[in-house]
């Protein structure tokens, strides 16, 4: 129940509510906001007005010290919102604090810490394997037995909505002799999910699998943009770095685990055993429906259920060596890919490599993306009583180096 006006097939809805950071024309600078509907709620003004303990937390424009406060918080907070949003008595004091979703310009909604990349969709890693090296080529060997991840470039993190700018650099493609050095040729989106951390760790002390929930805060999306040709001439042997490093979009609008406990699934069967430090007795798969549009052309349904390694996972594997978490980090799933053709989530994948350009609707065809394009990621989630909910959209449009 809610005194708002909500459509019944809105995705942000009370069961979402996904916290971020906006700005309002010649408004008091950034604020931080819950989406509802098609409002964001002003949640700084709206706990400075009532009082609330947690009020503090939220005026400097930024989510890291709401990030930091840790899980009790979080959900105090949340069942504030929650409260404010459905008792008729707050209707007109809160309802003065919202703003149409449609009039604000988003921001960053957190100070990214760190950023680091995963690789644990097996089909992705599977058709990846067959796109470079051949139908017969084999999964890394040490592919199930570890999150394999790679540390990525937390200053260039952007959020959505911020224009890519084309990488220059050098590539080598097979048939030439020597490198060259230019504009990458061979641009693509990775679709992925991405996990905020909230509460820090201390070095030297791995963080359980079973404490997920304890550090992490919530759920966004992520592209994570590559340019291919870079990426294979520089990757030898060590792993990405400047194919990956000059973008990472984000969404911006961060949900809370809390509001994804209906999404949760079990993974697939792992095989062999893991270690014991990456297994754990709750089922941290998540049934999320990602799609993928290029100039408002659907090309790819990635389901998010079928990778093989959880999240929980993966903040385990990070900190096994005593790696230590901070406020702010940000770590992605890697590309998110089902087995069908029509749910793989890389361009790479789509054009297997560029041999095979795929159609969009008009009869325009692609194998990377190319200047103008805007490339947009969406996903939703099951919610509680049939209802879906939402994250958002991750969206980015390639200008000219």
């Amino acid at each position: 129940m809610t005194w708002l006006d909500l459509a019944d097939d809105t995705l942000f809805g009370l069961d979402n509510l996904p916290y971020g950071v906006f700005s309002r024309g010649a408004g008091p600078g950034r604020r931080v906001g819950v989406a509802v509907g098609e409002h964001v709620l002003d949640l700084s003004a709206a706990a400075e007005e009532a009082g609330a303990p947690f009020a503090g937390l939220l005026a400097g424009g930024v989510l890291n010290p709401l990030l930091a406060a840790g899980p009790t918080t979080w959900r105090a907070v949340r069942e504030q919102v929650r409260e404010w949003l459905a008792g008729p008595r707050h209707a007109d004091r809160v309802g003065a604090h919202l703003v149409p979703r449609a009039e604000v310009r988003n921001h960053l909604p957190f100070e990214v810490a760190d950023y680091v990349d995963f690789y644990s969709s097996e089909q992705h890693a599977i058709n990846a394997a067959a796109i470079l090296f051949g139908a017969e080529a084999a999964l890394p060997p040490n592919w199930k037995r570890l999150p394999i991840g790679y540390h990525g470039r937390a200053g260039t993190v952007v959020v959505s909505g911020t224009p890519v700018v084309r990488p220059s650099g050098q590539r080598k493609p097979r048939r030439d002799a020597e490198p060259s050095f230019g504009p990458s040729r061979l641009l693509d989106i990775e679709a992925e999910v991405g996990f905020v951390v909230g509460v820090p760790s201390t070095m030297g002390k791995p963080v359980p699998v079973g404490d997920f929930a304890e550090h992490v805060f919530g759920v966004c999306l992520v592209n994570d943009w590559s340019a291919r040709d870079i990426q294979g001439w520089e990757s030898q042997p060590l792993g990405p770095f400047l194919g990956k490093s000059f973008a990472t979009s984000v969404s911006p609008w961060i949900v809370p685990l809390d509001a994804l406990e209906h999404a949760r699934v079990p993974q697939p069967a792992q095989e062999p055993e893991p270690f014991e430090y990456l297994r754990g007795a709750e089922p941290w798969g998540l049934d999320l429906a990602l799609e993928i549009r290029l100039n408002g052309h659907l090309v790819s349904s990635p389901p998010f259920a079928t990778q093989y390694w959880t999240a929980a996972q993966q903040l385990a594997h990070l900190t096994v060596n005593g790696a230590s978490l901070r406020t702010g980090d940000l770590y992605a799933s890697g590309t998110v890919t089902g087995p069908a053709k029509e749910q793989r989530g890389s361009f790479l994948e789509l054009s297997w490599g560029g041999r095979e350009p795929f159609e969009l609707a008009g009869g325009e065809t692609r194998t990377f993306v190319e200047d103008g394009d805007e490339v947009v990621i969406s996903a939703t989630a099951p919610g509680p009583g049939g209802r879906r909910i939402g994250f958002g959209d991750v969206r980015g449009r390639v200008v000219p180096g």
